[in-house]
């Protein structure tokens, strides 16, 4: 029996009124997850030395005040072939005598002969961590699952780690739905009621918690977690967000910076607007390449010339606006949905088929498969939403930067983007009302991100990245001061274990070796 395994790799920023983009590898895989790698099924006791890891802080130095969260001991137990535990760390830095919560964690143990603990993040903001380490065999080669434990973790107010809670699954269902483009005043006055209703929601079911998620935080929980894995030295992969997440460590702790990759980079220093227009310019660069790649093939559905396919979709979502398609579901195929199911497959080339699928099913009058994409797109499954990655996204992002703009002003950014971005420009600048009416403020303070006494830092683009575009990864590499920028010329959405030998070789000789590779290498 098969299922889809759904490999999140999510993106710092995107659209409508949720603010995000979960960016997804569709394979098939097995139901049952029965191998083991040595840990039973029950829930005994292990220490992280049974399990190749130690229980004692590293030897760096401890904030004040923080000694008890340094040096506290994670159990460790038995979950599916994995070991998870459960780590403590305040609610709010500033007072850490006041209220904790939980971070929960989730390690992959080296197959082989081990280096020590590897720290992951796939995402988002908003993305469960502890995926990562469940589905470690997908996304790390098997060099590396070999020589390093693979520890996800969930970062602060998502997944399993004290939740932000905004919405009911139903109110999450028309949320998604959403028109991300609304053309007259009554779709104006349910995109804003939409919006406000999200906020009032954060803020009765989240309350304080709300205002401690941001990636400032989510950095210093890492710093705990490196101590508690007994690692003097941090080694850590982030993927999309994880990069912004990795780099906003190094800025904190440059001094425990071990080896760091950091794919599918972000420029950290990029505003909202600079970064919505960079991502909107990305997914139009991406659109185009599925669109040549159809048209290459010959016999193209969509159209002779990439122009013509272009408009094709475009008249295609304007009829969804004015009509949903039906579905085999209860539920019909908005235009919300069928947006995201448009952009969801455009991060990864391996997922254009279903793409192919999911446009001529609805331009034969068929919703199923772009809503099923879209589901992916929100973590829906079975009728319910399995993570908060939809309310945790934006509740993250606005904390990080609480820019936006009022509705009445939206119309007067147009036209820079849909210079960006013909097909999905107008949606981007939606989008910027996102923070509009956010109920939280930051404890922390704002930074500038050098990490200046660092060890090297990998830093790797793709070219034709829709999510995170090449120029941003570039951006990243020259402001860290330890950057090495690695480029791979490709399309979709992150670089690692995508079949470029040359990526995979310079990232395992980095990790095992501790090799950097020269700056500027491109694969």
């Amino acid at each position: 029996m098969k299922k889809w395994i759904v490999a999140v790799v999510v993106v710092w920023a995107l659209v409508i009124v949720s603010g995000i983009a979960v960016g997804i590898v569709l394979v098939t895989g097995d139901d049952d997850k029965d191998s083991d790698n040595g840990a039973n099924e029950e829930s005994t006791s292990a220490s992280p030395s049974e399990s190749g890891s130690t229980s004692e802080p590293a030897d760096g130095s401890v904030p004040p005040g923080l000694e008890t969260f340094y040096g506290q001991q994670v159990t460790w137990e038995a979950c599916g072939g994995n070991q998870c535990g459960v780590l403590e760390v305040p609610l709010d830095y500033a007072d850490p005598t006041g209220d904790t919560i939980e971070i929960a964690l989730e390690m992959a143990p080296a197959t082989g002969d081990r280096i020590g603990s590897m720290v992951v993040n796939p995402g988002g903001p908003g993305a469960p961590g502890t995926s990562t380490a469940e589905d470690a065999d997908f996304y790390f080669a098997p060099d590396l699952r070999a020589r390093f434990d693979i520890v996800g973790f969930d970062p602060r107010g998502t997944g399993d780690s004290s939740p932000v809670d905004c919405f009911s699954d139903a109110e999450l269902d028309a949320y998604i739905a959403a028109d991300p483009d609304p053309d007259n005043r009554r779709e104006v006055r349910d995109f804003v009621e939409v919006q406000e209703d999200f906020w009032e929601g954060c803020e009765e079911k989240s309350g304080d918690l709300g205002s401690h998620v941001s990636t400032i935080e989510a950095a210093r929980d890492m710093d705990v977690l490196r101590a508690v894995l007994g690692e003097e030295k941090l080694p850590y992969f982030g993927f999309s967000y994880g990069t912004r997440l990795g780099a906003t460590y190094a800025e904190l702790f440059p001094e425990n910076v071990g080896r760091f990759v950091l794919d599918g980079a972000v420029d950290p220093s990029l505003p909202t607007l600079e970064g919505s227009l960079s991502q909107a310019e990305g997914f139009e660069t991406a659109l185009r390449a599925y669109l040549e790649n159809c048209v290459d093939g010959g016999d193209c559905f969509l159209g002779d010339s990439v122009d013509e396919g272009l408009r094709t979709i475009s008249d295609l979502l304007a009829e969804i606006d004015a009509e949903p398609l039906p579905t085999s579901d209860e539920r019909d195929l908005t235009v919300g949905n069928a947006f995201y199911g448009l952009v969801t497959p455009l991060y990864s080339e391996d997922n254009w088929p279903y793409l192919d699928q999911g446009l001529e099913e609805a331009l034969a009058g068929n919703g199923d498969t772009l809503l099923l994409l879209s589901d992916f797109y929100g973590s829906r499954e079975n009728d319910t939403y399995t993570d908060n990655s939809l309310e945790a996204i934006s509740v993250i992002n606005c904390l990080d930067d609480p820019w936006s703009i009022a509705v009445d002003e939206v119309p007067t950014y147009f036209d820079e983007f849909e210079e960006a971005s013909p097909t999905f420009g107008a949606v981007f600048a939606w989008s910027l009302v996102s923070c509009h009416g956010t109920p939280f403020e930051t404890t922390e303070p704002e930074i500038e991100i050098d990490a200046d006494g660092a060890d090297p830092i990998v830093v790797i683009g793709t070219t034709r990245d829709p999510a995170t575009p090449y120029e941003e990864a570039v951006a990243m590499a020259e402001q860290l001061v330890p950057g090495v920028l690695l480029s791979r010329d490709g399309d979709g959405h992150t670089a690692y274990n995508k079949g470029n030998a040359c990526i995979d070789d310079a990232v395992h000789a980095y990790f095992i070796d501790g090799t950097v590779p020269p700056d500027g290498t491109e694969c």
